[in-house]
């Protein structure tokens, strides 16, 4: 288990990646998978603020194609966001992320596969 890991779920997360846009995953035909921060070989994944790392290097990634400015929010895409799942920290992944650049998708799966990381289809 992780120690001290303050609680998150999707709804909390959805607030700040960004303000006044739906959240990816509320689409029902929306596909997702969960990278979950445990190893094949059943130790947690380290270090303890993989999630959040990951999700920030995605960052960029947005239906707007990260049009910016004075005033954009910092947050995460809404195609890559960590949570907390069951007490792990996880990261949630749309398969819109393969639709906007395949190579950020590429990225992602090919973390966790480097890292023998748990995805699970939801």
């Amino acid at each position: 288990m992780l120690a001290a890991a303050s609680p998150m779920n999707l709804t909390s997360i959805s607030a700040g990646v960004s303000s006044g846009m739906a959240p990816i995953w509320a689409s029902h035909n929306a596909r997702r998978v969960r990278i979950v921060g445990i190893t094949a070989e059943g130790r947690t994944f380290r270090p303890s603020d993989w999630a959040e790392r990951l999700a920030g290097v995605m960052s960029p990634f947005r239906p707007d194609r990260g049009a910016g400015g004075t005033g954009v929010h910092v947050g995460y895409s809404p195609y890559c966001v960590p949570t907390v799942f069951e007490g792990l920290r996880c990261v949630i992944v749309t398969d819109a992320l393969r639709e906007l650049e395949v190579l950020a998708w590429d990225f992602v799966m090919g973390f966790a596969r480097d890292n023998s990381l748990q995805v699970v289809e939801m």
